[in-house]
């Protein structure tokens, strides 16, 4: 997800691997006319951080939550600027407005966190939350007995989200939530 307010922008994830990250970032120079101010992955998996260098290398600076950091150590990234940590709750000032990011429990890892910005009623669930008619996808980290009871978390937290953004796959409202709820009941 990008969330962009007076010409600045924050991007929770980046794609997949830094020749597509450093499109990514002509795009928001360039065509958007704009400038990445953070950068937060959801968690540790590649898809969120495989381009994570080429952030580094034009000076946008990563928040990443102390589990997160702690995974990407011990599964051996190697990251070559220090990241600024946040415990379970994150905010960002984005202009004169503000993105969220929030951690909710296990999922899909043990780290996932979701983003929110109020102003468009916004979530990114990232690989937490499905869309309709997905499978499982990559459970190997996962903890499944609990994934249904965090999206309820996050689901009570934002009933009435107009956007849900998933990791993969097509936006959409709460019933993203209600699907990912019944998948891993």
């Amino acid at each position: 997800m990008l969330v962009i307010n007076e010409n600045k922008g924050v991007v929770f994830d980046t794609p997949t691997d830094d020749k597509s990250s450093l499109e990514f970032i002509n795009f928001v120079t360039n065509e958007l006319k704009s400038e990445i101010i953070g950068l937060i992955p959801t968690h540790f998996h590649k898809d969120c951080v495989g381009g994570i260098a080429e952030f580094e290398n034009h000076n946008i600076p990563t928040y990443a939550s102390n589990q997160t950091i702690k995974l990407l150590k011990k599964n051996s990234q190697k990251l070559s600027k220090p990241i600024k940590t946040f415990d379970k709750n994150l905010i960002l000032d984005i202009g004169n407005k503000k993105v969220y990011a929030k951690y909710f429990g296990e999922g899909h890892t043990k780290d996932n966190i979701v983003g929110y910005f109020p102003d468009d009623d916004a979530v990114f669930g990232g690989c937490l939350i499905k869309e309709i008619d997905a499978n499982k996808g990559n459970i190997e980290d996962a903890s499944i007995k609990v994934w249904s009871a965090t999206v309820e978390k996050i689901k009570l937290k934002y009933p009435s989200a107009k956007i849900m953004i998933p990791g993969h796959g097509k936006s959409g409202g709460v019933e993203l939530f209600d699907y990912t709820i019944k998948l891993f009941e």
